[in-house]
């Protein structure tokens, strides 16, 4: 493995530093690695450089590059020809040909429901799939994610598409530095413009991120500002977590539990943040994730990171669709407070009517 941001994290295994309290017992992921996201300071790791299949978190890259080239409030008429390359069986928000979207709806669809048509249009808008591939591998390389390889912008199954727990980790932190970014992952409910089968009217969509909004018997972490789960058969299930805590904000990424029990993945994840929390500012860090200069060319500055994006709202709760007044329920912050859409209250913990 690489040694990038410390020769700890080039060690197979799991590594800690002096002072870390004990490691959760039962972790079975192939690599994880957990990290402050203010001060860059990785606190734990297993295998953090190990190339694996991201599944949609690679969707954090995609973000990173496309997000803040298009005007959210942009639209666009969907054609056919924009789903060219989708892989068979992707995950969907359900884009319609012929409909006419807000790219702030495009965006929900794909944080919320990892929409794989979602990412082809906008990647259709930002000059077709190629050009968003190459764009996403040259944003991987400025912020120095050298593990990853893009082949698909949104994370499907390829031959030779990996990246790794700490460059996922790299682009999660850079996502959250833009407000947009943490306003999305942060959405737990929301509306999107519907269709034919839908007579016209919005529908309901839930984020998949069980931690985030408590679903489906995982309960909701404390302070989590959220960013992307994914499931591909050969990723397995992987998970990329910011959560707040008295001043700290930690980012935790899972990759691929082998233990296969239900929502292991978001177990796990819990495990670490708890852990990550105990031992920010008591134990030696491992490395960093200020490995590199950032995509400005500017050396890598800690205080930076602690910007609107990393403290996660709150923020407006309406967004406007081309079929009718769309409502948007977000976490607000870490203090996981609701924020109110036009459509009235949207209450997260209530009961869940289907599994994905």
């Amino acid at each position: 493995m690489s040694a990038v941001g410390g020769d700890a994290l080039g060690r197979p295994g799991p590594q800690t530093g002096a002072g870390a309290p004990a490691l959760p017992r039962g972790l079975s992921a192939l690599s994880w690695i957990v990290s402050d996201a203010d001060t860059g300071q990785v606190l734990g790791a297993e295998n953090p450089h190990w190339q694996l299949p991201p599944a949609s978190t690679l969707k954090t890259l995609f973000a990173d590059t496309v997000l803040p080239k298009i005007p959210q409030t942009a639209t666009h008429k969907v054609v056919e020809s924009d789903f060219d390359g989708m892989g068979e069986g992707s995950s969907e928000v359900g884009v319609m040909p012929g409909q006419t979207y807000l790219v702030s709806d495009l965006w929900l669809g794909v944080f919320l429901r990892s929409g794989n048509d979602a990412v082809h249009v906008l990647a259709a808008m930002n000059g077709g799939v190629a050009a968003t591939v190459q764009q996403m591998q040259a944003r991987a390389q400025a912020l120095g994610a050298n593990d990853t390889h893009v082949v698909s912008p949104d994370g499907y199954d390829m031959p030779g598409q990996v990246s790794s727990a700490y460059d996922l980790t790299l682009f999660a932190r850079d996502g959250l530095k833009n407000p947009d970014f943490a306003k999305y992952c942060n959405t737990a409910i929301a509306k999107f413009p519907g269709g034919p089968s839908t007579k016209g009217k919005p529908f309901e969509i839930d984020n998949t991120n069980r931690l985030l909004t408590g679903f489906d018997g995982v309960g909701h972490y404390p302070g989590l500002i959220g960013v992307k789960n994914g499931y591909t058969t050969n990723a397995g299930n992987t998970l990329i977590e910011a959560a707040q805590r008295n001043g700290h904000t930690l980012l935790v990424t899972v990759m691929n539990p082998q233990n296969h029990a239900y929502e292991e993945v978001y177990h796990e994840a819990r495990e670490l943040l708890d852990w990550g929390f105990s031992a920010d500012g008591h134990a030696t860090p491992i490395g960093t994730l200020d490995a590199v200069k950032s995509p400005s060319g500017d050396a890598a500055n800690p205080s930076a990171h602690a910007s609107a994006g990393t403290a996660a709202g709150p923020w407006s709760a309406t967004a406007s669709s081309n079929g009718g007044s769309s409502t948007t329920t977000y976490l607000a912050g870490a203090a996981g407070a609701l924020a109110l859409g036009t459509g009235g209250v949207l209450f997260l913990r209530r009961r869940r009517r289907r599994s994905r």
